[in-house]
């Protein structure tokens, strides 16, 4: 069971992009800026963590890049931008990673853990068991397991999939609601 009050300076958190930070697009990818919004109280969240948690850092699969449907400038755009407003609103994402790869095969493809290592190598003092993924998917729940950190479920795409589902360690409504939790 996770227990929010050992969360300090000494944790990482991990977060999914669409359907977390952002509007997912039923059906489609979002391909530049202006189809870009952000979920209610995202940026108060991140603030938060930011207060709260060591590293924040983004781990996203992005087809439409892989299938040429989304231009890598564009999704360079979306995450400079959305790094300035959050920023802007007090928090901040120390790194993004992105997977184009079309193949479910591929080690940096969640669910497999390839983005999160790779977070590992590149910043000091990752320790997975202070660590946690929040996604919409049970693909980022299996991420969470396949990296051996945390799980939280937000059940804002996906309201079928049940919450006593054994890859997910917790749920919250939004991740506004999970801030607030810690």
């Amino acid at each position: 069971m996770l227990d929010l009050k050992k969360i300090d300076k000494n944790w990482t958190l991990f977060l999914d992009r669409d359907g977390v930070i952002n509007h997912e697009k039923y059906q489609d990818y979002v391909h530049t800026w202006n189809e870009f919004i952000f979920y209610y109280g995202v940026k108060e969240a991140i603030k938060i963590f930011t207060a709260t948690f060591k590293y924040i850092i983004i781990v996203t699969n992005q087809k439409g890049v892989g299938k040429g449907m989304t231009r890598l400038e564009d999704l360079h755009i979306i995450h400079d931008n959305m790094q300035k407003e959050i920023e802007s609103a007090g928090g901040k994402i120390d790194k993004i990673y992105f997977c184009a790869d079309l193949e479910e095969t591929s080690p940096n493809r969640k669910p497999n853990p390839g983005m999160g290592l790779q977070a590992i190598k590149d910043l000091p003092g990752i320790d997975t068991t202070k660590a946690i993924m929040v996604g919409n998917t049970i693909s980022d729940m299996e991420f969470g397991r396949n990296l051996g950190v945390n799980t939280i479920f937000l059940p804002t795409t996906r309201p079928e999939v049940s919450l006593t589902d054994k890859r997910i360690d917790a749920s919250y409504h939004s991740l506004l609601d999970f801030a607030k939790a810690l």
